[in-house]
C-alpha cells in the first residue's frame, strides 16, 4: 500500500457475539485495513490460572480476517485479572505516598516486580503460541500506553528493593555516587546499598539528582518489561510487526530508549483532551479558540516526536501510526466537547503530512458499560453511524501518498533535560514543555517543517538546529553539537547546559561542555511571578530571563529594565546563537532571521493556519473556527486543502 491505511480499535469482548461479523462487513466497507483488538481482555483469555479460554477470540481474529481485515493483536498486560493481585497482591504498585494503587481500572502493577514479569512473559508466550502465526494477525501492540495515570514510577517493596541493585551497577561504589548527587550537602551520605530508598516522603524536596536516577531506573523497568515481551513474540511470531502506543507529552520514561526494540512507533492522538489537559500554559482565550480542533501545534509536535523516536537508534526518521486517534468527544479531560465539523478529517490528513503511515481511530462503537460510556465512537450506543463515521467515509486516503517529510530544521528534545528542568523549575508558570512549545510553535508559525530528535541523534542533514531546553548536557551530547556547528546554526534557549549528568551544576558555571561553543558564562537568572516583566530592546520579557558574560560572543540584545538592565541576554558566537529570556516577540524575528540567513524557505502563516510538506505535497490545514484567506485560495472553517 503506497498511500495512507486507515484502522480502528475495536473491543469484541464488551458486545454480542452474533454482532462481531456484521461489524467486520461494516469495517471493510468503510475502507478500513487495520483493526486492533484484545489490549484489555486478559481476564477472559485466563479466567483462572492456567486456564486458557480461546475459543472466543479465536472467532473474533477469524471472522476480522475472513473479511479481509487485518489484525493488531496486543499482548493484555495493561490490566492483570483479579485473581493474579489477589494472589500477588505485591505486584500493585505504590503511590508516591506511599499508598498501594488497588485493583478496580487499570495499570495497576509494579514494572519492576519480578513476580509480575513472569506472568508477563507467561502470558505474552500463551497469546503468541495461539496466533503467532496466525494469517490474519500482521502485528502486534506490547501492552497499553505505558505509564499512563501516573503508573512508571512505583515507590512500593519492588522497586525500593531493585532500585539500590541498579545503582550498584550503574555507579560500582558508594564513594562515586556519593559524589555523582552531591550527599555531602544535608549529611546525605550512604554508607550501604540498602540505606538508598525511592526519593518520596521526604521532609522537604529530595535531592534532584536522587530524582533524576530514580527516573532513570523507572525507566530502565519499563524498557527491560517491553524487551521481554518483543523477545517472544519475536521468536513465536516472525515477520510481524512489533509497536507500541505512546501517549501526549507523556514524560515519565525515556522513550528513545523504549522504542528501541520496535520496528516502528505508535502513539495515541485525543487533540481536544490535550488542549484541556496537559497545556496548563494555554490562555483560556486560546482554550476557547480551539476547544473542538484542539491547538494545531500541540497536535503535530507529538506527531513529530514519535516519527523521530527511532532515529536515536537506527540514524533516520520512520514512518508512524496514530494507534488511537479521537474521532468524537472524549471523556476524560476536563472539559470534553464534540468536535467541530471536518475535525475527524482535518487530524487524519494532519497526521499524515508529519508522517503517519496508517491512522486507527478510537474506538469503533462506543462502550456501553463502565468507565468509559461518555466516550464516542465511530458507532454511537445504539449503533447508528456517528459523525466521525461519515467523516472518515468520505475520506479519500488516495490523495496522501506515503514519503519523507522533508525537514531541514531539527529541535531537540531529551527526557532526561525534562526530568531535572521540571523537579527545579524554579518558576510556578514554567515548566520543560511550555519552553519547548515557545520555539516549536516560533518555527510552525514560519512555516517550517522539523525533526524532533535527541541531541545525541545524527544532525548532519539540517541548515538550523534549535535547542529550547538542552538543560542536562552529556559529553557526547556536546561532541555532536560541535561537529553540527562546523555544517549548521544552532539555537539555544534558556538553562541549556545548566546541569551535569549527574544533575549537578558545572563546577565553573553554566554554560559547562558548551562554554567555548556559545563564548559566553551565565551571570544571574531572574524569575518573574505573574506581573513582573523585563524589556529587551523594547520586546517584553516574562517568567524567565538569563544574563550572560561573554567571552568571545558578540552581544545582540541587552536587557533594558529590572535587576540585570544593561547586561547580555542575547549572544552569538560565529553561528551559534543563546536566547535567555522569553519573550515570544523576540524569539519569533531572532529565528526568523537565522533561518532567512541560511537559506531555509520561510512562510508567514496566519494564526490557526498551518503548512506540512510530505511525498512532493504541501498540507495546508486550518483549524481556525472562520474561514481564512491563504496562498490564494479560501480556506473554509476547519479543512485543508492539498497542494502540488
Amino acid at each position: 500500500m503506497n498511500h495512507l491505511a486507515l484502522g480502528v480499535c475495536d473491543y469484541p469482548e464488551h458486545v454480542p457475539a452474533d454482532r462481531w461479523e456484521v461489524y467486520a462487513k461494516q469495517q471493510k466497507e468503510l475502507g478500513l485495513t487495520y483493526v486492533r483488538i484484545a489490549e484489555f481482555a486478559w481476564s477472559l483469555m485466563e479466567p483462572h490460572e492456567g486456564q486458557y479460554q480461546w475459543d472466543w477470540l479465536d472467532d473474533a481474529v477469524n471472522i476480522l480476517h475472513k473479511e479481509g481485515l487485518k489484525v493488531v493483536l496486543c499482548t493484555p498486560t495493561a490490566t492483570p485479572p483479579a485473581w493474579l493481585i489477589r494472589k500477588h497482591p505485591e505486584i500493585l504498585a505504590h503511590d508516591p505516598q506511599g499508598r498501594v494503587r488497588a485493583f478496580g481500572s487499570r495499570r495497576h502493577y509494579d514494572f519492576a516486580s519480578q513476580v509480575y514479569r513472569e506472568h508477563s512473559r507467561r502470558i505474552t508466550r500463551a497469546i503468541a503460541e495461539r496466533y503467532g502465526q496466525h494469517p490474519g494477525v500482521v502485528g502486534w501492540q506490547t501492552d497499553n500506553e505505558f505509564g499512563c495515570h501516573d503508573t512508571t514510577r512505583s515507590y512500593g517493596p519492588a522497586s525500593t528493593k531493585a532500585f539500590p541493585v541498579w545503582l550498584e551497577k550503574r555507579y560500582g561504589t558508594l564513594a562515586k555516587l556519593n559524589e555523582a548527587w552531591g550527599n555531602v550537602f544535608w549529611s546525605q551520605e550512604y554508607t550501604a546499598w540498602d540505606q538508598i530508598e525511592p526519593p518520596n516522603l521526604t521532609v522537604t524536596e529530595p535531592n534532584p539528582s536522587h530524582v533524576l536516577d530514580y527516573a532513570r531506573f523507572a525507566s530502565d523497568m519499563v524498557k527491560e518489561f517491553q524487551e521481554e515481551q518483543v523477545e517472544i513474540l519475536r521468536e513465536l511470531s516472525p515477520g510481524r510487526f512489533i509497536t507500541h502506543n505512546f501517549m501526549i507529552f507523556f514524560p515519565e520514561f525515556d522513550h528513545y530508549q523504549v522504542s528501541e526494540c520496535l520496528d516502528f512507533v505508535s502513539w495515541d492522538a485525543y487533540p481536544t483532551g490535550m488542549l484541556e489537559f496537559f497545556a496548563f500554559w494555554e490562555s483560556e482565550e486560546t482554550k476557547l479558540k480551539y476547544a473542538r480542533t484542539g491547538h494545531p501545534d500541540l497536535i503535530s509536535f507529538n506527531h513529530d516526536l514519535y516519527r523521530g523516536l527511532k532515529a536515536y537508534s537506527t540514524g533516520k526518521q520512520t514512518g508512524f501510526w496514530v494507534m488511537e486517534q479521537q474521532c468524537g468527544q472524549v471523556n476524560w479531560s476536563t472539559y470534553n466537547p464534540l468536535p467541530a465539523d471536518g475535525a475527524v478529517q482535518l487530524w487524519t490528513a494532519q497526521a499524515w503530512a508529519h508522517g503517519a503511515d496508517t491512522v486507527s481511530y478510537f474506538r469503533w462503537r462506543a462502550a456501553t458499560m463502565a468507565q468509559e460510556v461518555m466516550h464516542s465512537g465511530l458507532l454511537r450506543h445504539d449503533e447508528t453511524f456517528d459523525r466521525g463515521y461519515h467523516e472518515v467515509k468520505s475520506l479519500q486516503t488516495e490523495q496522501f501518498p506515503i514519503g519523507d517529510v522533508p525537514a531541514k530544521v531539527a529541535l531537540l528534545h531529551d527526557y532526561r533535560s525534562l526530568w531535572i528542568f521540571d523537579q527545579q523549575k524554579h518558576n510556578a508558570d514554567l515548566s520543560y514543555w511550555r519552553q519547548v512549545m515557545l520555539y516549536y510553535s516560533t518555527l510552525r508559525s514560519l512555516g517550517v517543517d522539523i525533526d524532533v530528535i535527541h541531541p545525541e541523534s545524527d544532525l548532519s542533514g539540517y541548515q538550523v538546529i534549535v535547542a529550547p531546553a538542552l538543560t542536562l548536557m552529556t559529553e557526547r551530547a556536546a561532541e555532536n553539537l560541535q561537529q553540527a556547528s562546523n555544517h549548521a546554526h544552532l539555537i539555544f534557549g534558556p538553562r541549556t547546559a545548566y546541569r551535569t549528568e549527574s544533575g549537578r551544576t558545572p563546577e565553573d558555571g553554566q554554560f559547562g561542555l558548551l562554554s567555548d561553543l556559545v563564548g559566553g558564562k551565565l551571570k544571574n537568572f531572574d524569575s518573574m511571578r505573574p506581573g513582573l516583566k523585563e524589556t529587551v530592546s523594547g520586546y517584553d520579557v516574562t517568567i524567565w530571563s538569563e544574563s550572560y558574560r561573554p567571552l568571545d560572543a558578540e552581544v545582540l540584545h541587552v536587557l533594558e529594565s529590572g535587576p540585570m538592565a544593561g547586561e547580555c541576554a542575547v549572544m552569538r558566537k560565529n553561528n551559534v546563537l543563546t536566547i535567555g529570556v522569553h519573550s515570544s516577540g523576540l524569539i519569533h524575528d531572532l529565528i526568523r532571521d537565522i533561518l532567512m540567513e541560511t537559506g531555509v524557505p520561510v512562510l508567514d502563516v496566519p494564526e490557526g493556519v498551518r503548512v506540512s510538506r510530505r511525498a512532493g505535497k504541501m498540507l495546508v490545514q486550518n483549524f481556525n473556527p472562520y474561514g481564512v484567506d491563504f496562498l490564494g485560495t479560501r480556506l473554509a472553517a476547519v479543512s485543508f486543502e492539498l497542494m502540488e
